[in-house]
């Protein structure tokens, strides 16, 4: 990732200081040229890991400012694509260890058993709720919207259960509440907020979220978590009575990131639901559309697939229902986009000791994991796109020398064929039974041209 692109990505976002603009990019272009490198090690002395401390540290900075170049890049791809645009939706958390944990905020506890017996941890660190917008292809196109926060307590939600109906409690004042923030927040981003389906897991099945979307014009998939009431009967009562509308064979990657073709039977049918009790003044009933997919002889060595989802495009065709399940499967990109997050650039592995700090650290490493996501995907796709889009003249000059094709091989100019080289840079053998490139091998070669233009542009003869 060279310093051209966090210059073109990221320079759209300004701060209150023009010194912290100058700051930023160059934090920016140190950590692309070495990512997953602590901070001591991407800087050149200590002068320059203390001016990153300082960024890091200044209450001026904030979050919103960091992304916002990224935010306008994203809008800018968009723009520039057709079809519809997919949100996907999720949270993650970032845990750390610490002397002093009062400086982070509370993640979750989890049980573990020692010689002691079963003892209780407290995990500390931060929470991030992230919006990743992807054609139906799959290709990420950047992030929309972005939420970081702490718990200063838990709630004990069962404890809270017996004392008040939690459907009662007015969205604003939950945590789910950062979900809706985020649909609104990528729905006035984009503008054409007709175009886009947000898609979530069953975290996300929340009513309000539903009323939000219609409000917008916005659409949404969800998978179904709550088996809500519909009149006399219940929503997977409903479903159960019908018949079968068609069964299809699907494919999917599994837990061990092997791909898998099953039979799924789909079902659908539209129905009236009704708001959470409580809360009828403040909602209204909501027409929307029931799927489930289910598998039809699943196997005895993974859970079978039985997806309930539910969304606001209303469709009685088979192969509309059928896109809506194929767009609802591609928000498992999310799920990767979080893998390279916290496993190539090491979001979890930063020595920071306070939330604010390790928010805008990861705000920056947002960006840098969606470019070698980016990147991953970009190489599996079959339309060309210009060259421009992701090298430089220097790095396709370094890419031809470094990695030279056989006689035998045509040599093409389309951003597969390089990304093909960055990844035998990094360790891909490219055998005609091998998988498409992954994350890790892209990221490995991009370590290696990062380090061959550091050559090239200290004038080494070589290039």
């Amino acid at each position: 990732m060279s310093s051209a692109w966090v210059k073109e990505e990221l320079g759209e976002s300004v701060f209150k200081d023009k010194r912290l603009n100058d700051r930023f990019l160059s934090i920016c272009e140190n950590m692309a040229s070495s990512l997953g490198s602590t901070i001591p090690d991407i800087c050149e002395d200590w002068a320059q890991a203390k001016a990153t401390y300082r960024f890091l540290s200044n209450d001026r900075v904030t979050e919103a400012e960091i992304l916002a170049g990224h935010f306008s890049s994203t809008k800018k791809r968009i723009d520039a694509s057709s079809g519809p645009i997919l949100i996907l939706h999720d949270t993650t958390e970032f845990t750390y260890k610490r002397k002093g944990e009062h400086d982070l905020g509370l993640v979750h506890r989890t049980k573990l058993k020692g010689r002691a017996g079963v003892v209780e941890y407290t995990l500390r660190g931060i929470l991030m709720h992230a919006s990743l917008a992807v054609t139906p292809e799959g290709l990420p196109l950047g992030l929309s919207s972005i939420k970081f926060w702490t718990r200063d307590k838990f709630k004990g939600t069962n404890a809270l259960k017996r004392k008040i109906n939690p459907t009662r409690v007015p969205i604003e004042e939950k945590e789910s509440f950062r979900w809706i923030q985020n649909l609104r927040d990528s729905s006035v981003l984009m503008e054409n907020p007709g175009r886009f389906i947000h898609v979530g897991d069953r975290e996300n099945d929340i009513y309000e979220f539903f009323c939000e979307a219609g409000d917008i014009g916005t659409n949404f998939i969800v998978r179904a978590c709550v088996d809500r009431l519909a009149g006399e009967s219940t929503i997977s009562e409903i479903i159960a009575s019908e018949a079968p509308a068609f069964t299809r064979k699907i494919t999917l990657t599994d837990q061990n990131g092997k791909e898998v073709s099953t039979q799924i039977e789909v079902k659908f049918k539209a129905i009236e639901i009704h708001p959470p009790i409580g809360k009828e003044k403040r909602y209204s009933s909501l027409d929307l559309m029931f799927i489930n997919a289910r598998e039809v002889d699943p196997p005895d060595d993974r859970d079978p697939i039985n997806w309930n989802l539910v969304t606001n495009i209303s469709s009685r065709a088979n192969e509309e229902v059928w896109t809506m399940i194929n767009w609802y499967k591609r928000r498992w990109s999310i799920e990767t986009y979080f893998k390279v997050l916290k496993t190539i650039c090491r979001a979890e592995d930063s020595k920071l000791r306070a939330s604010d700090r390790l928010a805008r650290l990861i705000a920056i490493l947002s960006v840098m994991s969606w470019r070698i996501h980016w990147l991953t995907m970009l190489a599996r796709e079959e339309d060309k796109i210009s060259l421009k889009i992701a090298f430089n003249p220097l790095e396709i000059s370094i890419l031809e020398k470094m990695v030279p094709e056989k006689k035998s091989r045509v040599k093409n100019s389309t951003v597969q064929f390089y990304l093909q080289k960055i990844a035998r840079l990094g360790g891909y053998l490219g055998r005609a039974s091998d998988p498409p490139p992954g994350p890790l091998v892209i990221w490995r070669g991009l370590i290696k041209l990062n380090e061959f233009q550091r050559l090239a542009l200290s004038g080494f003869e070589t290039f």
